[in-house]
């Protein structure tokens, strides 16, 4: 049987970036804005999901009739009211480093976010990726966003490696499932905020705590060469 080597695709709020909670209050303050009330723990618990899943769950909380006015509006003031937040977010530990690993190694590896690169762009440019080398893919290059698979699908097209050879790394479940769609394998990261529970029922075969925890491990995963 020939060898099939590892390729991974990361997530990137949340999994690579500390900016959920930053997005989470985004968001909060777009909806307030349009005078639509919603908990801050029910907005997390959809964030990495796409625009038109978020508008059935907004659909189905807060019985509203939400027009595609309203969520060009809703998703102009969350960009706008994410970029002041910005200034609070992170790398989460071991980002780098662990890209860095990787590159070293000869392993080939991409992202691929449901943001779009309004928002999106900021936090690749803190992680230092060169859009020359590494193939990134937004939510502005796909039809559907998770949990579709159309962003791995896309990625692993784009590094010229076959999707069940992939790695996805994320820390929702809406990462874990868009995985399993496309065939392939799942890592869960606890620094977004989902349970270890969770995310094993929703496809992870392995959980680490952040990046910095995974780069330990990595073996255990098929990072190796």
């Amino acid at each position: 049987m020939a060898h099939m080597d590892t390729a991974f695709i990361f997530d990137l709020d949340g999994t690579l970036i500390d900016s959920v909670y930053q997005h989470v209050l985004a968001w909060q303050e777009a909806l307030d804005a349009e005078k639509i009330e919603l908990s801050a723990w029910r907005i997390h618990r959809k964030i990495g999901m796409s625009g038109g899943l978020f508008a059935n769950m907004l659909i189905r909380e807060t019985q509203l009739d939400i027009s595609q006015d309203l969520l060009d509006r809703l998703r102009s003031r969350h960009a706008e009211a994410y970029r002041r937040q910005s200034g609070k977010v992170r790398a989460l530990p071991g980002s780098r480093e662990l890209l860095a690993h990787l590159t070293a190694a000869g392993i080939p590896w991409t992202i691929a976010t449901s943001g779009r690169m309004e928002t999106a762009g900021p936090n690749l440019e803190m992680l230092g990726i060169d859009f020359a080398k590494v193939p990134v893919v937004t939510r502005d290059q796909v039809k559907y966003a998770k949990p579709d698979p159309d962003l791995f699908l896309t990625a692993a097209e784009r590094m010229g490696v076959d999707i069940q050879s992939c790695i996805v790394v994320g820390d929702s479940i809406w990462d874990t499932l868009a995985a399993q769609r496309a065939r392939a394998l799942s890592v869960g990261l606890l620094c977004g905020g989902y349970g270890e529970d969770e995310l094993q029922r929703a496809g992870a075969f392995r959980v680490y705590e952040d990046p910095a925890d995974m780069l330990k491990h990595l073996d255990e995963v098929g990072g190796r060469r």
